[in-house]
């Protein structure tokens, strides 16, 4: 195994150096993407790529020729190609936790097993073995062979995870509704009580079948949530008259309507599931790149396993194309480039990712984990300090939604804030509104929006149009606000999973410039320590005598006022 070599400081290299004379010099000059486009009839010809299903236009981001040659230089000189190449044949690049990094192997088909040997297990062997597994379990479930407690067929999934064991599989069953053919999932993940109360509601527990998604099978927020799941399924039954009081029919209910994700077979067993109904999955995935693990058996249930691998040969191709093209033709490796142009010299904070399809309406969601757990630190993979600005704030809405609630910051407001515009060609629901194509007029506002944020609105073209000069202020757009267009032809399961494993690459790109370990999450750590330490505090008195003063007043409130 490889050595892990020590991070670069990328603010001491000659690259960075370039980089920032570079920028200093666009700002003397006065940056104008109008003039840009203006001056280069290619500009787009350039600036644009395509992978299997998407098209990529970076024409409205601010860079040149030169910039997205010293983007590269720079990445190759952080030696952005080795860690690539490192990640993917299983080095250790995990190294606060030695582990591998491989999410990359869960959507290597069969056919590559023997080729990819981490720590002496064939990996791909071991993928596909769990695949299989899983896809003769959603058979027997679809087909109505796997049968609950009274011998009536699945109708509904509950999915209980947290994190990346549940985001992931809730994106991808939004963006999926339309190939939806099985059973409807629903999926719980706040520990707040309320949560399961609702997901449950209305459910019948005869045709009701519940995954437990932990790898460990000890997460407090999902064991908490599959025990009150399990409750309410008996205490539903039993009322019913399904099953009596006996601990013989409640383990066969429990065994016929829980299954698990993990891979902690004593404790799947402790609960009352079966172990040969527990599907596992690797240390080398961590819980944000996992939904194309065992994670997602949810959505072969619902979709099937023609939809589920479609969805993993998307990642493969992705996978692929940033493995393979060189650094100034990789749309992958630029788009990381160009946002960390735009974190450390631009000084852009947050990141709005803005999908002109409903169907994406947690995409910004989940890539809020994906992106702000993996590079949200403060130290790199040695330990030592980082120097740079790392991490972005992910967030976005989907569609128009957006346009009616916060674009008025990112058009007008005094932060630069670059955005990633996402739509599709063509759309699952075509209607005909009053002659008029609703989904054209849907993209027509992505379109509209992007080229407003581009080239803006100059003063004498807001007088032009009759304006009163005390109000000409308020009307203009300074334009020069950054985009890159994703253009897809269909939101099939094929281009979800290119759009997925594009971020991953991204935030692995952005990592590497800025010598984190992407694939570590401490920082969510010490809040669940001091959570088991602070609990017992709203009934125990001396709990509650070692907490700090904030601490304590509020738990005195809530006792003071607990109903």
């Amino acid at each position: 195994m490889s050595k892990i070599p020590a991070p670069i400081d990328v603010t001491q290299l000659p690259e960075w150096k370039a980089l920032q004379d570079h920028y200093d010099r666009l700002q003397a000059e006065g940056i104008s993407l109008k003039d840009w486009f203006a001056a280069d009839p290619d500009r787009v010809a350039k600036l644009s790529f395509d992978t299997s299903d998407l098209h990529f236009d970076l024409s409205k981001n601010l860079i040149t020729d030169e910039t997205v040659k010293l983007l590269a230089d720079l990445g190759r000189a952080v030696g952005l190609e080795e860690r690539r190449a490192a990640m993917y044949r299983g080095d250790h690049i995990n190294t606060t936790e030695d582990r591998a990094v491989l999410h990359t192997a869960l959507r290597r088909p069969a056919s590559e097993a023997g080729t990819l040997i981490v720590d002496g297990q064939d990996t791909v062997a071991d993928v596909n073995e769990v695949l299989d597994k899983m896809y003769a379990f959603a058979e027997r479930v679809r087909s109505g062979e796997w049968k609950g407690v009274t011998g009536k067929a699945i109708e509904n999934v509950v999915s209980i995870g947290i994190g990346g064991s549940d985001l992931g599989p809730v994106m991808v069953y939004e963006g999926l509704r339309p190939y939806l053919d099985g059973p409807a999932v629903r999926f719980v993940s706040n520990i707040d009580p309320n949560d399961v109360a609702e997901k449950v509601k209305g459910l019948d527990p005869e045709t009701t079948l519940v995954i437990v998604v932990s790898k460990t099978f000890t997460t407090l927020e999902t064991i908490t949530n599959a025990k009150m799941a399990r409750w309410w399924l008996l205490d539903a039954l039993r009322k019913a008259g399904a099953i009596d009081d006996s601990a013989e029919k409640e383990a066969e209910a429990i065994a016929k309507h829980f299954v698990a994700v993990s891979t902690n077979l004593k404790l799947v067993a402790d609960f009352g599931i079966d172990p040969e109904n527990a599907f596992g999955f690797w240390s080398w995935v961590g819980g944000r790149y996992s939904v194309d693990s065992a994670v997602g058996l949810a959505l072969i249930l619902a979709f099937g396993k023609d939809v589920f691998q479609d969805f993993l040969k998307g990642f493969y191709d992705m996978d692929r194309t940033f493995e393979t093209e060189p650094l100034e033709e990789n749309v992958v490796a630029l788009m990381g480039l160009i946002n960390v142009w735009y974190v450390n010299f631009f000084k852009a904070e947050s990141h709005a990712v803005l999908p002109y399809v409903q169907y994406l309406h947690r995409f910004a969601a989940y890539l809020q984990q994906l992106t702000m757990e993996s590079n949200g630190k403060q130290v790199r993979w040695d330990g030592s300090p980082v120097t740079t600005e790392t991490g972005e704030i992910f967030w976005g809405e989907a569609g128009t939604n957006g346009q009616h609630a916060f674009y008025q910051l990112i058009h007008q407001g005094t932060r630069m804030i670059p955005a990633d515009f996402i739509g599709f060609v063509n759309s699952a629901n075509p209607i005909q509104c009053e002659g008029a194509d609703v989904h054209e007029l849907f993209l027509g506002n992505f379109l509209a929006q992007t080229k407003a944020l581009a080239f803006g609105k100059t003063a004498d073209e807001v007088r032009a149009e009759g304006t009163p000069e005390e109000i000409v202020p308020a009307r203009v757009f300074t334009g020069n606000r950054p985009t890159t267009s994703i253009f897809g032809v269909s939101l099939t399961p094929h281009a979800l999973g290119e759009l997925i494993a594009l971020y991953e690459h991204i935030t692995f790109v952005e990592g590497t410039v800025w010598g984190l370990d992407s694939y570590d999450q401490w920082g969510v750590e010490l809040g669940k320590q001091l959570a088991k330490q602070i609990t017992p505090a709203f009934h125990d008195d001396e709990a509650l005598a070692a907490q700090d003063a904030s601490t304590k007043a509020l738990i005195e409130f809530y006792r003071a006022n607990r109903a």
